[in-house]
């Protein structure tokens, strides 16, 4: 029988350089000094505005960010394309339809909700403990989880199907790192299919530590159908499933069904959470704890 997961013994940690930098440049008139954002943590601040206000002028994303006219119009563009946004006279909108398929590319959703996802990865690391096993999955929160046994190690066995988490983890000694096969999806570090989820069937872990791209009522949901199964195959092999999900996946249904909330053990979410979502969501079978944000 052929080994279908791979242990990783030499890779790099991620370079600094992932880090979003904030660079002081001169404004076009030199009048002031304006703050340079790389694309994506600007691509994630118009989003999360638009979230919060509906629509935006060009004019107060130039205030509000510090970028040139130009800039924040091929922004504007460029998420148009991706199906985030409409462009209205002036400014833009969030689509009047939310698209069932839609997600940020990998970088702008690396740069949604930095500090709320690091409280709750710091609670969910608070839970483990050493000799457990581990699967991770593959979603933002769930690195930044990564990222902080990385600083803080404890001896696991860690399970993923993302190689940016390999990454993370492959150079910290006290973890076993078993990377599952399969095909990496376009546009992201997220292996998918065979042999990753064949490979699930034969292990029996601690934990699954799980995202999800939106929570509505008691469904979780994913934006394809390839990710939801790996997913649920996870789900099926895990003691204890735990799902992360920051305030801002309290909303209309991804494009598949992952799971009940009934099908998970605990969710993990953050303060900005709205009174009437945590409340709909403690009336399940389900514990749920509420990491605070220091802002």
């Amino acid at each position: 029988m052929k080994e279908t997961g791979v242990l990783i013994k030499n890779a790099h940690n991620p370079s600094s350089a992932e880090e979003t930098s904030r660079i002081g440049s001169a404004d076009e008139e030199g009048s002031r000094n304006r703050v340079e954002l790389i694309p994506a943590k600007r691509h994630a601040f118009i989003l999360e505005h638009l979230k919060r206000q509906g629509a935006v002028a060009i004019q107060e994303l130039i205030d509000l960010i510090g970028a040139s006219p130009s800039t924040i119009r091929r922004d504007l563009e460029t998420l148009e394309r991706q199906g985030a946004l409409e462009r209205t006279h002036g400014g833009a909108m969030l689509q009047r339809t939310d698209l069932a398929t839609f997600e940020p590319d990998l970088a702008t959703a690396a740069q949604f909700a930095r500090e709320e996802k690091k409280a709750i990865a710091a609670a969910m690391v608070s839970q483990l403990k050493a000799g457990q096993s581990v699967i991770f999955d593959s979603s933002t929160t769930v690195l930044e989880v990564a990222r902080a046994l990385a600083a803080s190690p404890i001896e696991i066995t860690a399970v993923t199907n993302s190689l940016a988490i390999a990454q993370t983890l492959a150079c910290v000694p006290e973890i076993r790192l078993v990377v599952l096969g399969g095909i990496c999806k376009p546009g992201s570090l997220t292996l998918v299919g065979h042999p990753g989820e064949t490979f699930l069937r034969t292990i029996h872990a601690d934990i699954a530590i799980l995202g999800t791209h939106a929570i509505t009522g008691r469904i979780l949901t994913e934006t394809s159908l390839e990710v939801a199964a790996m997913k649920q195959a996870m789900i099926g092999v895990a003691r204890r499933v735990v799902v992360l999900a920051d305030s801002s996946k309290f909303t209309t249904p991804s494009f598949c069904t992952i799971c009940d909330v009934a099908d998970v053990d605990e969710i993990i979410t953050d303060s900005g959470i709205e009174p009437a979502h945590l409340t709909s969501l403690r009336s399940f079978d389900v514990n749920v704890q509420v990491a605070k944000v220091e802002k």
